[in-house]
Order: structure tokens, then C-alpha cells, then sequence
């Protein structure tokens, strides 16, 4: 049987970052990004759940994860799987966007978190061999324009298709407020009876609409922030203990077990990839 392994790299100066991987045995805590983030999968395949139902890319397949996108995974049968995986800042999407149309671009949506298609898969795969493999910026440069346009022309057909939560507006309403504080809040503690009281409801209804809306109760996405929060800080070369400790987590080893659920790489893997080493590991 295979070991997990995995290689990351990050981009010094863009908010770029890309990540080749096996995994039999891993398995990814419910979690988004703050970018858009796209996969191909090389061998074998990943089972996860977004948007309120179970999918499955198979080799060859594409996915495609909007910010703030809510989804885990694990191998889909005992022989794992392996992909090639970018995440990229909404900025770089937008400048690509605007600069292919002369002007400002918008920030897309993709409507499917999984799709089969060849092109898209070759751009992803070229894209990902250059930011890995150590070639010269403009390749770089071309191959990041290239990808973005092909997921944008070709899987960016419309919104993601989405059940409107019970309650409605004013459930949509609780759960922007209930966001709103939780950002705010930062790496402070924050109470249910905060939320509740700053959104202008129960504590249940605060809970039910952020669930409803964003796919996560509230505890589960102010982790995700303190963990946005540590990566920040590690990409600028701080340490993983002192990261931990101002990103609000208990211990280095809290902040360890978490990231490493939700990135699949350890802190300290992210902290070399961030200062150009090679970023390998096991």
C-alpha cells in the first residue's frame, strides 16, 4: 500500500498556491477557501459532499470550488487517489478577466464542482507542472491566463444552482450579520448570545439561518478564518507556535491538527513551501 504524500508550492508575491497529492487515508474536515480553488484528478478517485449533495471525480475529472465553497473528501475506495489542486486569489481571477476583456473584471461563479472535460484538465495539468516544476515567471505568467480563461469560458455557464434556505430573505438576512460579526470578531472570542443578539434574533435562529446559508455552523467557520488567519501569517514566515497563539488557537498542536484536516499538509509544510523550499511531505 501507497504512503499519503504530498508536495506544495506557494507563490512568493501573488496569492497563488498549488498542491500535487496522494491520499488513501487522509481525510478532509468540512472546509473552504477564500479563493477559487481547481482540481484535476490524475488516478483513482475522491468522494466529497458540496452544496447539499455527494460527488465524485474520477481521473481525468475537473473541480471547481467557488470562495468560501464548503466541501470535504476523503479516497473513494481503498486504493486512493492523487490530484493536482490551485488555489487562486479572487484578485488574479478578476485582473485575468479584465485584462483578456480591456477592462475591469468580474469575480465568476462556476455552477458545477465537478465536470469532465479534457481542455480544462490540460490547462489545469499545464498550469500546475509549471508552478511546480520551476518554470520562468512569464511561463508562469501565461500558463495562470490560460487556465483561468479555459475554467472561466468553459465552466462558468452560469450561478451555482443553490436551494433557496426556508425563511428566505430574512433568513439570508440573519446569516450575512451573523458572517459580518464572526469577520469582525477576528481571532476574539464570540459568544452564541453575541451573534444572537447582534443579528436581532434567538440563538437557534442564528445558528439554523448560518447553516442554512453557508453549509457550516458558526463555530466551524470562525475556525476556518483562524485558520486563514495562521496561513497568512506563516506565508509571511512566522512561527508555527507564535502563529497559533495570535490566530487564536490553544497550542501549536491544536492549530496542527486542524490545518492539517483541512489542507492536508502539516503548518510546517506550508511554512517551507511559503519560504521557497521544496514543500514535500509525508
Amino acid at each position: 500500500m501507497a504512503e499519503d504524500w504530498t508536495r506544495y508550492w506557494r507563490s512568493p508575491d501573488l496569492p497563488l498556491e498549488a498542491m500535487h497529492a496522494h491520499f488513501e487515508r487522509h481525510v478532509y474536515h468540512r472546509h473552504s477557501h477564500d479563493g477559487y480553488s481547481f482540481g484535476v484528478t490524475e488516478s483513482g478517485a475522491q468522494a466529497f459532499r458540496c452544496r447539499g449533495a455527494a460527488r465524485t471525480s474520477a481521473a481525468g475529472m475537473v473541480m471547481a470550488f467557488n470562495p468560501d465553497d464548503p466541501h470535504d473528501g476523503r479516497a473513494a475506495d481503498a486504493l486512493g487517489f492523487t490530484y493536482r489542486i490551485v488555489h487562486i486569489g479572487p484578485e488574479i481571477v478578476a485582473d485575468v478577466l479584465g485584462d483578456a476583456a480591456g477592462g475591469r473584471g468580474a469575480r465568476p461563479l462556476f455552477a458545477e464542482p465537478v465536470v469532465h472535460d479534457p481542455v480544462l484538465a490540460g490547462a489545469l495539468r499545464r498550469l500546475h507542472t509549471d508552478l511546480l516544476g520551476g518554470a520562468g515567471r512569464l511561463r508562469r505568467e501565461e500558463s495562470l491566463t490560460a487556465a483561468v480563461l479555459a475554467m472561466v469560458r468553459r465552466g462558468a455557464t452560469r450561478p451555482p444552482a443553490a436551494a433557496r434556505p426556508a425563511g428566505g430573505r430574512e433568513t439570508v438576512r440573519i446569516a450575512r450579520r451573523v458572517r459580518a460579526l464572526l469577520v469582525e470578531s477576528g481571532t476574539d472570542e464570540i459568544t452564541a448570545a453575541d451573534l444572537a443578539a447582534g443579528a436581532g434574533c434567538s440563538r437557534f435562529a442564528a445558528y439554523r439561518a448560518f447553516h442554512a446559508v453557508h453549509g457550516m455552523a458558526p463555530s466551524g467557520y470562525q475556525r476556518l478564518l483562524r485558520l486563514r488567519a495562521a496561513r497568512r501569517m506563516l506565508g509571511s514566515g512566522t512561527a508555527i507556535a507564535e502563529a497559533a497563539a495570535r490566530a487564536g488557537f490553544a497550542d501549536q498542536s491544536h492549530l496542527t491538527r486542524w490545518f492539517t484536516r483541512c489542507y492536508g499538509i502539516t503548518p510546517g509544510t506550508y511554512r517551507a513551501a511559503a519560504a521557497g523550499a521544496d514543500g514535500a511531505g509525508r
